[in-house]
C-alpha cells in the first residue's frame, strides 16, 4: 500500500465526563439501548465502602435490576460465573461495570458467558501445539454494556477478555467486538474513590504503555494524532500524582489518554510487540496473575528498564522519538545512549512514584523464575503466531534475571 493509505475504523459510543456524569447520562444509555433490567457488576469494595452503586441506583429508577459485588482481581473465572448466574436470575438485559479493569474484563466475560451456547472452554482462545493460537468467533449478540472505571486502565473500551482460572496452565482468552461498551462514563466522584495504591499502579501500567508507543514511527496520522496527545496528557498528569492524589482532573486526564490510547491501537499503534521500549507484556501479566498481592503496574515497572537495558540493538528513529518526548535527547546520541537515557529516567520516575523497579522488591523467589518464565508462553496479546515454547520461555528468564 502508498505511504500514505490506510485505514481506521470505530464503534458506536458515547463518553460523558466530569461531575455528577453518572446522574446526567447513565439513564439516557439504558434508554437508548431499548432496556428495562440494568445489573451492576463490580468488587466488593465499590460496593460496600462507597456510595456509587447507591448513585446507580437512584439515578436509573426502576430500570435498576441489582448488584453483584463479587468480582476478584484479575478477574477469576469463578467469580464470572457466579456474576452471570446473579444477572441471569433477575433478568438482566443489560450490564454496568463500575471499577478497575478486572472488574470491567469481567463484565465482557459475563456478557459472552450469558449469550454464548458454547462451553467457556470450548470458546476461549486455542492453543494447538505447532500451530498460530486462534479465538474462536463468538457470533450471538451480546447484552449492552456500559464502564465506569475508578481507574484509568485500558480495559475501559477494548474487546479481549482474559480470566483468571488457577485449574489451568493459562488465562481463559476471549475476544468480541460486541462486548465494548455503548459508553463510557468519566465520573469524577467515582475516580476519587480509587485508593492511591490502585491509581498509582493502574497509571504506571498506562504511562509505560504510552512510552512503548512513542518508540512506533510509522504511524498514519489519525493513530500518530491520538497516540501523541494522550502522551502529553498522561505525561504531564503521571508525576503529579504523588502530590496531588485527590485531585479529579488528574484521574480524568489520565483516563482520557487511557480512551485515547486505545483509539491509537484500533487505527495502527502495535501495542504489544512494539520493540524493547514496550517492557514485556507476558511476563508482566504472570507476574500479576501468579502473585496476588502484585499489581499491574508494578509487574510493568519492575520489567520496563531491565527491558530497555538489554536491547543490544535500538533503531536510532526510534530511541529519538521516545528520548524526545521525555526530555532526554542529546545530540550525537545513538539509539543505544538514547535507550540507557531513557531506562534511567524511568527507573528515577517509578522510584519518586513509589513503585518498585526490582524484581526483589515484590517479593518474589529466585527460584520461581523458571514457573514464571513458564507461564508467558500461552498469552494471545503478546505471543499468537507459531510459537516456540523454549525461546518465549528463556528470553523471559533473562529478562526476569536482569530485573531482579
Amino acid at each position: 500500500m502508498p505511504d500514505n493509505a490506510f485505514r481506521a475504523a470505530s464503534h458506536d459510543w458515547r463518553l460523558y465526563c466530569g461531575p455528577r456524569a453518572i446522574e446526567q447520562g447513565l439513564k439516557e444509555s439504558v434508554e437508548r439501548a431499548r432496556c428495562k433490567r440494568a445489573f451492576v457488576v463490580c468488587s466488593p469494595s465499590v460496593n460496600r465502602r462507597t456510595d456509587t452503586v447507591r448513585r446507580i441506583e437512584a439515578a436509573l429508577g426502576d430500570l435498576y435490576a441489582g448488584v453483584y459485588d463479587g468480582i476478584e482481581k484479575d478477574s477469576s473465572y469463578a467469580s464470572v460465573v457466579a456474576a452471570k448466574e446473579a444477572a441471569l436470575a433477575v433478568g438482566a438485559d443489560f450490564l454496568i461495570a463500575v471499577g478497575g479493569g478486572s472488574v470491567i474484563v469481567a463484565v465482557r466475560a459475563v456478557a459472552i458467558f450469558m449469550a454464548e451456547p458454547g462451553d467457556p472452554f470450548a470458546i476461549m482462545t486455542q492453543y494447538p501445539e505447532g500451530k498460530p493460537a486462534y479465538s474462536p468467533r463468538l457470533m450471538a449478540p451480546k447484552p449492552p454494556i456500559v464502564n465506569i472505571p475508578t481507574t484509568p486502565t485500558s480495559a475501559m473500551n477494548r474487546a479481549g477478555t482474559g480470566l483468571k482460572n488457577p485449574d489451568l496452565d493459562q488465562r481463559m482468552e476471549y475476544f468480541d467486538p460486541k462486548t465494548r461498551p455503548r459508553a463510557v462514563f468519566f465520573d469524577d466522584d467515582a475516580l476519587l474513590t480509587a485508593p492511591p495504591s490502585l491509581i498509582r499502579s493502574t497509571a504506571t501500567t498506562l504511562f509505560a504503555g504510552l512510552v512503548g508507543s512513542m518508540s512506533q514511527v510509522d504511524l498514519n496520522p489519525l493513530a500518530r494524532g491520538d497516540r501523541d496527545h494522550a502522551f502529553k496528557l498522561a505525561h504531564a498528569a503521571y508525576p503529579r500524582l504523588v502530590d496531588e492524589l485527590d485531585n479529579p482532573t488528574l484521574r480524568t486526564d489520565l483516563c482520557v489518554a487511557a480512551f485515547l490510547m486505545n483509539r491509537a491501537e484500533d487505527d495502527g499503534i502495535r501495542r504489544f510487540r512494539s520493540g524493547p521500549f514496550s517492557g514485556n507484556y507476558a511476563v508482566s501479566t504472570a507476574l500479576h496473575v501468579r502473585y496476588p498481592h502484585v499489581g499491574q503496574g508494578e509487574s510493568t515497572s519492575v520489567v520496563h528498564a531491565p527491558r530497555i537495558r538489554l536491547s543490544d540493538t535500538v533503531d536510532i528513529r526510534s530511541a529519538r522519538q521516545v528520548a524526545e518526548a521525555l526530555g532526554v535527547w542529546h545530540a550525537n546520541m545513538d539509539g543505544r545512549q538514547a535507550a540507557l537515557a531513557v531506562a534511567d529516567l524511568l527507573e528515577d520516575l517509578y522510584t519518586r512514584m513509589g513503585v518498585p523497579t526490582r524484581l526483589r522488591q515484590l517479593d518474589i523467589p529466585r527460584d520461581d523464575l523458571r514457573g514464571i518464565a513458564n507461564e508467558t508462553v500461552k498469552n494471545f496479546n503478546a505471543n499468537a503466531g507459531v510459537r516456540s515454547a523454549g525461546d518465549q520461555i528463556e528470553d523471559a528468564i533473562r529478562l526476569l534475571e536482569a530485573a531482579y
